[in-house]
C-alpha cells in the first residue's frame, strides 16, 4: 500500500478594505473613524469600493479638536458622512481615474456614497480631489487592492458641503 504525501494547500487570499487598512500603519486613524461610525460592516462588504483614505497625517492636518470631536459618539452622524464622502460605488484603478480625467477634459465628477460630488483632476502627474468646499487633496498612494475594492491613499481630507 502507498500513500500519496497531502500537500497542505493554503489559499492566500486578499482582505478587504477594512482589513487591508487595519494592516496599514498609515491608517490607524481612519480605521478608529470607520469603527466609530459603525461603518466596518458596510466597508467589508461584497463591494466593489474605492476608498479614497485619507492617511493619518491627512487627519492630523485638520484644526485642533477635529478628530475627537468628530470621534465622539454625539458626532456619529457627521462623522458617517465625512467618511462615506471618500467612498465611491465601483473598483476604479488609478489608469481607469486618469483615462476618466483626460476623456472628459481635465477633470471628471464622481458621486460618492454620501451622496456629494468629487472632481477628479491631474496636476503635476498626481491625482487631486476637489471637495464641494473647494478643499483638495492628493493621491499619495494609488492601487492598493483589497477584495472588494481598491484603496487610494490621501494626504488630506474631503469635506462635503456642509
Amino acid at each position: 500500500m502507498v500513500k500519496k504525501a497531502s500537500k497542505a494547500v493554503t489559499a492566500q487570499t486578499t482582505p478587504n478594505i477594512v482589513g487591508v487598512a487595519a494592516g496599514n500603519k498609515n491608517f490607524t486613524t481612519l480605521v478608529t473613524a470607520v469603527k466609530a461610525a459603525g461603518l466596518v460592516e458596510t466597508l467589508s462588504g461584497d463591494g466593489p469600493f474605492t476608498v479614497f483614505a485619507p492617511t493619518n497625517d491627512a487627519f492630523a492636518s485638520l484644526p485642533k479638536g477635529t478628530v475627537e470631536s468628530l470621534l465622539a459618539p454625539a458626532s456619529k452622524k457627521a462623522l458617517t458622512g465625512i467618511l462615506t464622502y471618500h467612498v465611491v460605488a465601483g473598483k476604479f484603478e488609478a489608469a481607469a481615474v486618469i483615462e476618466a480625467i483626460k476623456s472628459n477634459d481635465g477633470a471628471f465628477k464622481v458621486t460618492t456614497v454620501q451622496g456629494g460630488t468629487l472632481v477628479l483632476s491631474v496636476k503635476d502627474g498626481k491625482v487631486i480631489l476637489t471637495d464641494e468646499e473647494g478643499g483638495t487633496a492628493t493621491v499619495v498612494i494609488a492601487d492598493v487592492q483589497a477584495s472588494n475594492g481598491v484603496i487610494h491613499a490621501l494626504d488630506g481630507v474631503v469635506m462635503p458641503k456642509s
